[in-house]
């Protein structure tokens, strides 16, 4: 249950938000007087506060300002009238979370929350994995504007300091290794070795010789005993990544080693144990390699403890404009090449591409452009185009329109960096009903708000 202050000098209004929360279901402590809601915040951990503009002594922004020197990361929702509309904007660029017109309706009020204290959990959680990231390694090549992206960071937060296996899927280019890189560097094992290995790349007659090792003699050309990569990662984290494309006859003898922690080197007599993390990654659908026979069941429900799904970058084209900026950072000093960003038609087709090969493809683009490019600004024509030459990559009217709608949406936020008002202003629309349609296209402004 979610804890709420109230702020407000009109005794009446505060005992009809009051009501309306607890009927919500939420916890709700008020106050009419400044110093009552500095005690309370200095006392109690609240998920959110609500204050009004006009208070008995002083403004709310300024309440509102020392409230968030107790407690920075409750959001605040200010209360205004009508003719305060510029002093409500001024209150979200001093650190509200946004601001409602009184008088208001209270469904949109708990939608406001809702949202508010959504998008602060998932901020404190994303928050906390890269200040643990940063003390080892630099990743802000994880880019999580994204809810799903915050949701993935969120997950591999909580799952870090447990030694439970990972499994993480998704298409090709989604960034699986980032992030087993990411739980391995977050987790108690960050001092020992992040091992990994692609099953696909290695032939089906070399692979279990390099997991387990050999004994010197187990076969021809074997002069001398070698240690596999599982002991290499002893006390550490191995990564197994493309696991669908492991032979057989090697998945029977990774399993014994997902359960008892030992095995046997090839030709070796005496069984090793080993204490380590395992996280494995594929693109394939390995309940239909196991209807197949491609796969063992009993190592798919195995490895499947705690599942990641990495979405594809269609799915998350949020992250798009900061992915492209970090790569232009990227390849700009690699090159040494003054690149400075994209025209705003550049980024439409990028926004607009349904990239099948996902940030891997999309970085690979702008290394291209970069290269290519003799000007500050990448151009059009260095980027991909969407084509939608094959009937059957015609989605249905209601597809399109959302999709078209979700990308205005966001281009619009990224514009004004997550400035609900001026989005409003910039379509045409009213705030109130501006928030609406981003609920409907589920985007959320606060994704987009610089840090």
């Amino acid at each position: 249950m979610a804890k709420i202050l109230v702020v407000d000098d009109d005794q009446n209004l505060l005992e009809i938000i009051k009501l309306g929360l607890q009927t919500a279901g939420f916890e709700v402590v008020t106050a009419w007087q400044e110093e009552d809601a500095i005690a309370a915040v200095t006392e109690q951990i609240f998920d959110l506060s609500i204050i009004d503009l006009q208070l008995i002594h002083e403004d709310g922004i300024t309440l509102m300002e020392k409230l968030h020197l107790i407690n920075p990361d409750m959001p605040a929702i200010i209360l205004t009238a009508y003719g305060s509309i510029e002093s409500a904007v001024a209150a979200v660029k001093r650190g509200a979370f946004t601001f409602l017109c009184k008088p208001f309706d209270i469904h949109e009020l708990l939608l406001q929350i809702e949202t508010a204290i959504k998008s602060t959990r998932c901020e404190m959680e994303v928050k906390k994995l890269k200040g643990e990231l940063s003390q080892n390694h630099d990743f802000s090549s994880i880019v999580a504007r994204s809810e799903k992206m915050q949701m993935v960071l969120a997950k591999v937060s909580r799952i870090a300091s447990i030694d439970s296996t990972v499994y993480i899927y998704g298409e090709s280019g989604t960034g699986k290794e980032l992030v087993a890189q990411a739980i391995h560097l977050a987790s108690p094992r960050k001092g020992k070795n992040f091992i990994a290995i692609n099953c696909a790349a290695i032939p089906d007659t070399l692979l279990e010789s390099e997991l387990f090792g050999y004994e010197k003699g187990a076969f021809t050309g074997a002069h001398q005993s070698t240690k596999g990569l599982f002991i290499q990662a002893h006390e550490g984290t191995i990564f197994l990544d493309e696991i669908g494309n492991m032979p057989l006859a090697t998945q029977a003898k990774c399993l014994r080693v997902l359960q008892e922690r030992q095995f046997y080197p090839i030709g070796g007599k005496k069984s090793i144990n080993v204490d380590v993390r395992v996280v494995v990654a594929t693109n394939k659908n390995l309940e239909e390699e196991v209807s197949r026979g491609n796969f063992r069941e009993d190592l798919f429900y195995r490895i499947n403890v705690i599942p990641i799904l990495l979405p594809p970058l269609r799915e998350r084209k949020e992250d798009i404009p900061p992915l492209v900026q970090y790569f232009l950072e990227k390849f700009s000093e690699k090159l040494d090449k003054p690149v400075k960003g994209l025209t705003p038609v550049a980024m439409q087709k990028l926004m607009l591409y349904d990239w099948p090969g996902n940030v891997r493809q999309l970085e690979n683009t702008i290394e291209y452009a970069v290269a290519m490019t003799q000007h500050e600004l990448i151009t059009e024509d260095l980027v991909p185009t969407a084509k939608n030459t094959n009937h059957e990559m015609f989605t249905t009217l209601k597809d399109a329109k959302n999709a078209f709608m979700r990308n205005y949406l966001m281009h619009l936020l990224d514009m004004t960096k997550g400035d609900v008002s001026k989005a409003a202003e910039l379509a045409g629309q009213y705030r109130t009903n501006f928030y609406n349609i981003l609920k409907k296209y589920s985007v959320n402004p606060q994704n987009f708000k610089e840090a």
